[in-house]
């Protein structure tokens, strides 16, 4: 969430920040979150020179009475009573107010960096590395969705008859497969310096809004009625939100933390070929790395994260590319996003795999994440993300590309946690 502060600061610089996501109306928005919060303060005013009246009068009718002023102890309790009561409205008043500026800062998506490129759709994000070789397949090979069902290795229609589309059950080598990919990038990740967690997959509304898929992303989020909790999109809620109203040092950074959960998007479409198969689905596992990091450090420790998804895509030999995201294709809560994709040989197209993204000060504004300064005073930290990785579009990546006329050749880094290096017919 912006800071009001912030923006009167450095409102040109937010315009333009706002307006390379595509919001035109961006200068509107902030002046109407500036008039609201002069609003907010002129109320506070208002009531606190009430109160202080009312309290002023209260310690006086004591004294009138002592000096027999009756009448005059009376007028006093009489106009008490009458502050009182404008106390009450303008309370009322200035918490809509507050409701109000809360709910206009909550719809305002983080300013982009200045590395951030301008742009309004996936067609404009710059491709920033390459790496790896996209293979050359045999004749006849066959995108994952008819491979899965020759090799019997995972079952979609067993899923929709269970719990719908979106859902499938990984069975056999398939099954073994989604657990070695886990184990390596949890392992990995172990290497990397990150303390394993076991986080919930359900979490309450206040995480939900403390890390930004709240109000923006409500939809796409599975909701259980009578609870008012909601199944995660993804790991990052419920391990940032350990760190929610906590005041850390700056002995404490960086804080790395990784997971796996499964995760649940309500919107995983629903036709054509780029969500066929394993492209997407409603339910889906993932490993996930977070840092909270000192403000100083938090870009230094984003090059580090991408290296870390950059170094997981490369050891599994799967050809991939590095994606700066743009502005109006970048994440409500980002101020910079890297994405990268792996090449589906069969299918001849990219696959999103991972999004590395710093978030600046502007989940853990949310979260009242801060920590003790140099100088004793309060600063907000920065919070940063990232898959490492999603297994769904790896294992369709893995299935196609490394298919032969023998079977599936399995990388050489998963074979101590597969305990086979083919998956046969």
């Amino acid at each position: 969430m912006l800071q009001v502060a912030t923006i009167r600061e450095n409102l040109e610089k937010y315009i333009k920040g706002l307006e390379k996501r595509g919001i035109r109306n961006s200068g509107e928005l902030l002046d109407a979150v500036i008039k609201t919060d002069d609003l907010r303060k002129a109320q506070q005013n208002e009531l606190e020179e009430v109160l202080a009246k009312s309290n002023q009068l209260a310690k006086m009718i004591g004294g009138l009475m002592k000096e027999g002023k009756k009448d005059e102890a009376e007028a006093a309790k009489l106009e008490t009573g009458q502050l009182k009561q404008q106390g009450k409205l303008l309370a009322e008043a200035l918490q809509s107010t507050e409701e109000s500026l809360k709910s206009q800062l909550y719809n305002l998506p983080n300013i982009p960096h200045d590395q951030v490129p301008a742009g309004r759709s996936a067609d404009d994000n710059e491709v920033v590395k390459t790496g790896g070789q996209i293979p050359v397949l045999p004749e006849g090979a066959r995108p994952h969705w008819d491979l899965i069902s020759e090799y019997d290795i995972i079952d979609f229609e067993l899923g929709n008859k269970v719990s719908g589309a979106g859902f499938p059950f990984y069975k056999k080598e398939g099954a073994r497969m989604v657990r070695a990919l886990v184990n390596y990038f949890l392992d990995e990740a172990t290497k990397a310096g990150y303390t394993e967690v076991q986080p919930p997959v359900l979490i309450n509304e206040d995480s939900g809004y403390g890390t930004g898929q709240l109000p923006d992303k409500e939809g796409q989020m599975y909701h259980i009625e009578g609870t008012n909790l909601y199944l995660i999109p993804t790991a990052e809620v419920p391990i940032t939100n350990m760190y929610r109203d906590v005041i850390l040092s700056e002995s404490d950074f960086p804080i790395k933390n990784a997971g796996y959960t499964p995760c649940f998007r309500r919107e995983a479409g629903s036709w054509g070929a780029h969500v066929r198969g394993l492209n997407r689905l409603h339910q889906f596992d993932k490993v996930e790395i977070v840092q909270i990091a000192h403000p100083n450090q938090s870009y230094a420790l984003l090059d580090e994260m991408v290296s870390h998804v950059e170094k997981l895509v490369s050891s599994l030999g799967l050809p991939y590319r590095i994606l700066r995201l743009c502005g109006g294709d970048m994440g409500f809560t980002s101020a910079i996003t890297y994405d990268f994709e792996v090449f589906s040989a069969a299918q001849e197209k990219w696959l999103e795999v991972s999004s590395v993204s710093n978030f600046e000060t502007f989940q853990a504004n949310r979260l009242k994440l801060r920590f003790t300064n140099a100088d004793g005073k309060k600063e907000l930290a920065h919070t940063l993300n990232g898959s490492a990785l999603a297994v769904p579009r790896i294992l369709a990546a893995l299935l196609e590309n490394n298919q032969t006329g023998d079977g599936i050749v399995v990388p050489e880094v998963l074979r101590k946690y597969t305990g086979f290096d083919m998956i046969k017919k």
